[in-house]
């Protein structure tokens, strides 16, 4: 079985070519489409089970909805009023699992407030839902525990959140979940993969499904990084492509069983920390709380996250592109309205840094609302050697990985169970050695205290790998311009052990400036451009290409946040092509395309 070693977590140029020549002449046991958390984390628990392993992703890791979820891990608190109970149950003992093993440096617990409205009924009926939300997760062990919730007096509420209107609370219930950055923990994932064996690309768009009579044996790729094609055999395929499920399902024929998906819209707002007074705990590090209100139609979190607040989402069903789902200026104002019902001042427009918007890939029936839709997932094998897994949530993507390898794996012979349940990624081996090493690896860097603690919390045991950088070479030391909370030496980390392969993938998903600035990343885009220049051999005509890119889609998604509903802002969105687009012919490489679904009809 393969040990996970170090050097071969790093997904460096170098090792992308290496496993692309490898995928183009092997037959792997498991070959998984779609660089999602769910994707990763199948690919990650095959290759675990010592098998060989594929994974193919269209664009960057993480690029769909596993970079622009809420950034919780959570049971879901409104489930229980659905009766969802092993749903929360589950959730919360993975929950247990990632705060606890399987990544502690990017999962931490956080305290929320659910404000009580009405004096006597609430208290009583949501404090007996939190009361079963806390047993329900009692998995817990005692060397770091999740706190049970509080119930808290009026005065008490607002002197934890003072920013609360004191008419509109009558006290709170504090309650914990935790907090994720998706997309760095979905990169972990694929990079511990990556260090069992498996072969990952980005960058590589599946366009047809091969087939040995009825049954499918690999799939058609097209390399986005310079047009080529290949393909690759394998035992059985796994495709983990959320709100892309039905693109699959069509590459295999009309008449073909598969999972019916809907795309619900979630838009979020980032806020600085100063526009909401949100104050602080004394313990937990400082960490202020978290709100969830309800709403019409669901439930609104407002969540710190560093010195921003996120505050989201919508739930609306969305039928458009889905590469690039928009959100319009009724989803802004549906929000800001939401959020200033309860707040004694007024979130208002020209404080928003951040906007960004997510597809949840939602298993239903044709009549269905997406505020009501279950998220369960499900796992099917429409036909020999392809198993498809879609709903599910962010939380429990290890559980769905986890089934839709045994499916993909109950032909082979001896295959043993998945063992990810107490498996630590990339950056958690030796978190309890140095999660408290701040003080002194700054005093050794002659970086401030509070970046390396940043760095601590992005990349947890690995930290050490980007301060060596920064010490061969004292400019990658220096704060990127318009980002100060970031190093140039992440993004040559980014390039040369996460791999990253465009400007937007180190803006939007290495890193946050994309949301976590007002300039969404533009200032800071031909600094970042020109040292990922220098590791990727790009010239001035590339370089100058990607900053042009990444400027075009800022402008398009602003233009489309000013537009009054999904159509217009959608068409304002799609104004500025992905930069991948034009490699490998026309069509958007999110999604999988339909050109090979004639070949892949027939035989191998």
């Amino acid at each position: 079985m393969h040990t996970g070693t170090t050097d071969r977590t790093l997904l460096s140029p170098a090792r992308r070519r290496a496993d692309r020549d490898r995928l183009a002449t092997e037959v792997v046991d498991v070959l998984v489409i779609g660089g999602g958390v769910t994707g990763a984390g199948a690919a990650l628990d095959a290759a675990s089970r010592g098998l060989t392993v594929g994974l193919l992703e269209a664009r960057d890791f993480a690029a769909g909805t596993s970079s622009r979820s809420s950034k919780l891990i959570h049971g879901g608190l409104r489930y229980l009023e659905q009766l969802a109970f092993p749903l929360v149950h589950e959730a919360l003992h993975e929950r247990a699992r990632l705060v606890q093993t399987i990544a502690p440096h990017l999962v931490r617990p956080l305290p929320f407030l659910l404000p009580l409205t009405a004096p006597v009924w609430q208290r009583a009926y949501f404090g007996a839902g939190v009361a079963l939300y806390d047993v329900l997760g009692a998995a817990f062990t005692s060397h770091r525990p999740i706190p049970h919730h509080r119930h808290l007096s009026r005065t008490a509420t607002l002197e934890a959140f003072p920013g609360l209107r004191r008419d509109a609370v009558h006290g709170a219930i504090r309650y914990w979940d935790a907090q994720v950055d998706d997309a760095r923990h979905t990169l972990a994932v694929v990079r511990t993969a990556a260090g069992y064996g498996a072969r990952v690309l980005s960058s590589a768009r599946v366009t047809g499904l091969l087939r040995n009579g009825s049954t499918v044996v690999g799939v058609r790729v097209a390399d986005l990084t310079d047009g080529s094609t290949f393909t690759v055999r394998a035992r059985s395929v796994v495709a983990a492509t959320g709100v892309w499920s039905d693109d699959v399902g069509r590459m295999l024929g009309d008449d073909a069983p598969s999972l019916k998906v809907r795309a619900s819209k979630g838009v979020h707002l980032v806020v600085p920390r100063s526009a909401i007074d949100g104050g602080a705990l004394a313990t937990a590090g400082g960490t202020p709380d978290g709100l969830i209100l309800r709403t019409p139609t669901s439930v609104l979190f407002v969540i710190p996250w560093g010195e921003e607040w996120i505050v989201g989402t919508t739930d609306t069903p969305w039928k458009l592109d889905r590469d690039h789902p928009a959100a319009s200026s009724a989803d802004i104002a549906y929000l800001l309205d939401q959020v200033n019902r309860v707040l004694t001042r007024p979130v208002t427009t020209d404080q928003i840094l951040g906007v960004y918007a997510g597809l949840r890939p939602l298993l239903a029936g044709e009549s269905d609302d997406t505020s009501r839709l279950s998220r369960e997932h499900a796992v099917v094998t429409p036909v020999p050697g392809l198993v498809l897994v879609a709903g599910g949530k962010y939380t429990t993507y290890r559980v769905m990985a986890e089934d839709a390898v045994d499916a993909a794996v109950a032909g082979l012979p001896g295959v043993p169970p998945s063992r990810t349940a107490h498996l630590p990624l990339v950056g958690a081996h030796r978190w309890a050695q140095v999660r408290g090493t701040a003080a002194a690896l700054a005093a050794r860097s002659g970086l401030p205290e509070a970046a390396v603690e940043r760095l601590l919390h992005r990349h947890g045991d690995r930290t050490a790998d980007v301060l060596a950088l920064a010490a061969a070479d004292p400019d990658l030391a220096a704060p990127l311009p318009g980002a100060p909370d970031y190093l140039a030496a992440e993004v040559v980390h980014a390039v040369t052990a996460e791999g990253a392969l465009h400007l937007d993938d180190v803006l939007t998903r290495r890193t946050r400036i994309s949301i976590e600035t007002g300039h969404r990343g533009v200032e800071t885009a031909p600094r970042v451009a020109a040292l990922m220049a220098r590791e990727l051999g790009w010239d001035a005509e590339r370089t100058d290409r990607e900053v042009e890119h990444y400027a075009a889609r800022v402008d398009a998604e602003r233009e489309s946040q000013r537009m009054p509903d999904d159509r217009t802002a959608d068409a304002a969105r799609l104004g500025a092509p992905d930069v991948r687009a034009g490699v490998a012919g026309g069509s958007p490489e999110g999604r999988l395309v339909q050109e090979g679904r004639a070949a892949s009809a027939g035989g191998s």
